[in-house]
């Protein structure tokens, strides 16, 4: 895990597969989002517009999954391993964030 943290934030190195695999979902959601735009302009069906949105929240959804377990795997793992146990508390607030 090649991670920082700098006065504001923590960072992290991604590999090139990883941000390749994540900026490819962010790409399709931002298709989808401009997608549901082209439809509220063209007056499209709710039900169909709703549809799309629903789609939008899976991919999200995906991106999330794949996101939580990347971090799961690199930059919890070693800070425990590092002996950082605020890791785990900060592990711990994410998710409470994400059930929301």
């Amino acid at each position: 895990m090649d991670s920082k943290e700098t006065d504001s934030a923590k960072t992290r190195h991604r590999s090139e597969a990883e941000l390749k695999s994540l900026m490819i979902r962010l790409n399709k959601i931002a298709g989808q989002i401009n997608g549901i735009k082209k439809m509220l302009d063209d007056d499209a069906y709710c039900t169909d517009i709703l549809t799309q949105v629903s789609a939008v929240q899976g991919a999200f959804n995906a991106f999330r999954r794949e996101l939580l377990s990347s971090h799961i795997r690199t930059c919890v793992v070693q800070g425990i391993k590092d002996g950082d146990n605020e890791v785990v508390d900060e592990f711990l607030m994410t998710l409470q964030k994400l059930m929301r």
